[in-house]
């Protein structure tokens, strides 16, 4: 670990901090590496993942006094250093959830993205400002932000470099949850205390089957859905979880 992201374990729930609070948390390469290796590695006991940036920002992107005269080859490596860190946010195997602040732009929207419940506060504000910058996003943000609000909506943000603010933002799918103000930490960390109740091979089926199904044509994803659910409900406990609900030992689904 660096001091660039700083993790603690709050119960079953690892809370990472970005913490680069004077560059508005801009991702530098030290801490897309730490980003990597703690996902790629996370620690035994964590069930869940909280992501969150220190001061006054979630994360203003890609830090770009750190850009540096690479060939085509050394950049294309450079974006795919990126997707495999985010991967590892993603298909890691722990659910997490962004408590988001400010600025959500660029990289940091890619950052975002990789997670899997967003939680916003009303200073958020989106944007990709990278047509205006000479440059084009590489963090993976053309596959998962482009899916989460639309190709066609993200070719606006990039031509034109507008902002969306919290409200437009959750309209377009980029949050789940809008929160008052100072209080997405404690939403996403309720969030996440909840997702790692849940059983460890339903949430790993969730983060790593989902999103393939998504790219399957019908056939081969209905079949790869019949294998998932035999192999969950094979897993260690599965049998106990559902003989509690029907034995009304387990909390009811509710508003």
């Amino acid at each position: 670990m660096t001091d660039l992201l700083v993790h603690e374990m709050r119960g079953d729930v690892a809370v990472l901090r970005l913490n680069r609070p004077a560059k508005r948390n801009a991702i530098n390469d030290p801490l897309i590496v730490a980003i990597r290796d703690f996902f790629r590695d996370p620690p035994k006991d964590a069930k869940a993942a909280v992501i969150h940036g220190a001061g006054e920002h979630f994360c203003a992107g890609l830090d770009l006094s750190e850009l540096t005269t690479r060939t085509p080859q050394e950049t294309m490596r450079h974006s795919q250093f990126w997707h495999e860190a985010f991967h590892y946010v993603q298909m890691g195997g722990l659910p997490v959830v962004a408590a988001m602040h400010g600025a959500v732009i660029g990289g940091g929207l890619e950052l975002a993205s990789a997670t899997h419940v967003r939680v916003a506060e009303p200073s958020c504000f989106y944007a990709l400002p990278e047509g205006q910058r000479g440059i084009f996003v590489g963090g993976g943000g053309s596959v998962r932000v482009s899916r989460l609000i639309g190709a066609g909506r993200m070719a606006e943000m990039m031509l034109t470099g507008r902002a969306y603010d919290a409200t437009a933002g959750q309209a377009l799918g980029l949050s789940h949850y809008v929160v008052g103000k100072g209080e997405a930490l404690d939403k996403a960390l309720e969030l996440a205390a909840k997702i790692a109740t849940n059983a460890p091979m339903t949430n790993y089926a969730i983060l790593n089957a989902l999103p393939r199904i998504a790219d399957m044509p019908m056939a081969e994803g209905l079949f790869m859905e019949s294998i998932m659910t035999s192999l969950v409900q094979g897993a260690d406990g599965a049998q106990e979880r559902l003989r509690a609900f029907l034995d009304k030992r387990a909390g009811k689904v509710g508003l």
